[in-house]
């Protein structure tokens, strides 16, 4: 099979040749800028020209290409480029401001995290507010400069599977925007401003995805975005403030995307298991990153309740195996996995989330000889 492939039929619940294996397809399956160097000093790779910066944000890299041979990751990354109109603006080595004018900030040479928004202030925001907003321009013809061309070099002159990344989703928007406690508050005490808010974001959000494939789709295998709806232990809010509130305009952004004929790969960190069915009927096709340390989120579980009709992308431990753990202990996870998702294809096996610095590169070699090791020899479950 080739890489894409392989990743195509996993994504249609039939068994491939092996378990894909993904590296860096998507902004939350990537490395940290300290790991990267790590690993490539590591494997004895000269470093020939810097990587290229996927993230400010996180610290985080596109893996270099040998890294990607290195390991036979089956899929690739189309990114859309920096609006022309309003990219983000310095402010200091520390502080930022991004397009929708959220005010980014680092301490310590941390990762930076939403400091400040246009509308986190406002003791009663009204829908006044949000009219008199000066929005970000969706068709900025700077996020498809090249586009069409990176996704067909990328379709034409390898046989990866080829993912579009889009931004965030409309529930890390609003929160950027608004403030997280803030806008919590408002879906219960605020609901017109919320929800108004909200559709404010999803419209862009589908014109950004509509552009984006009516420009490359035919050189795109799926499309992915990121909405964390959970922390550790629980949903992030009630199922039913879901499902009222936020999977109306979860449906939309994945009937978009559905609409050109890509598969859907929906990012949430956290216990997102309360949620799972009703990802699948908004039209969630794969599920990221299967964070397994979290409440509730047993893979065995997943995969007997939801493997029909979801696959998964991620699952191995990032919270204690990855940074803590032995080699051997990486290989014991990552069969352990592979023995509870790979039954009947649906599964594509990565770290869960980008590796951070304090992952030992021995680890993540592990990992992935283990992916490709037993990828082939692991029997399913009957």
């Amino acid at each position: 099979m080739t890489h894409r492939e392989r990743v195509l039929t996993a994504l249609r619940h039939a068994e491939p040749d092996r378990v894909p294996l993904d590296l860096g397809s998507t902004g939350a399956t990537t490395i940290t800028v300290k790991a990267h160097e790590r690993l490539r000093a590591h494997l004895g790779l000269p470093l020939e020209t810097p990587p290229v910066s996927w993230s400010v944000r996180s610290s985080t890299v596109v893996p270099d290409e040998a890294i990607l041979l290195r390991f036979d990751v089956d899929a690739r990354p189309v990114r859309l480029g920096t609006p022309l109109g309003r990219p983000d603006r310095k402010l200091s080595d520390d502080t930022f401001l991004d397009e929708w004018g959220v005010t980014w900030t680092r301490h310590g040479g941390s990762h930076f995290i939403n400091s400040d928004g246009p509308f986190c202030c406002l003791a009663d925001p009204t829908l006044q507010d949000l009219e008199a907003y000066d929005w970000p321009d969706p068709l900025d013809s700077g996020r498809f400069q090249g586009l069409r061309e990176r996704a067909r070099k990328l379709h034409e002159e390898t046989d990866y599977a080829v993912v579009l990344n889009l931004s965030n989703g409309p529930v890390h928007q609003c929160q950027y925007l608004r403030g997280y406690g803030e806008w919590l508050e408002d879906l219960l005490l605020r609901p017109v401003f919320a929800e108004a808010l909200v559709d404010r974001v999803v419209d862009i959000l589908i014109q950004i995805a509509n552009r984006a494939l009516e420009e490359a789709g035919a050189y795109i295998d799926l499309v992915t975005f990121g909405d964390d709806i959970a922390t550790q232990n629980a949903t992030l809010f009630r199922p039913d403030l879901y499902r009222k509130m936020i999977k109306p305009r979860h449906r939309a952004l994945a009937d978009a995307i559905h609409h050109h004929g890509k598969p859907l790969l929906f990012h949430s960190c956290g216990s997102v298991y309360a949620l799972v069915r009703d990802l699948i009927d908004v039209g969630v096709d794969v599920l990221n990153p299967v964070q397994v340390s979290a409440a509730d989120m047993t893979t065995d579980r997943l995969k007997r309740e939801y493997g029909s009709d979801l696959a998964f992308w991620g699952a191995i431990d990032t919270h204690r195996v990855l940074p803590r753990g032995t080699p051997a202990e990486v290989s014991d996870e990552v069969k352990r996995r592979l023995d509870d998702l790979r039954g009947n294809g649906g599964y594509v096996l990565c770290a869960v989330h980008n590796i951070q610095p304090e992952v030992p590169p021995e680890n993540v070699v592990a990992m992935y000889e283990a992916g490709l090791e037993y990828g082939r020899a692991v029997k399913a479950k009957v």
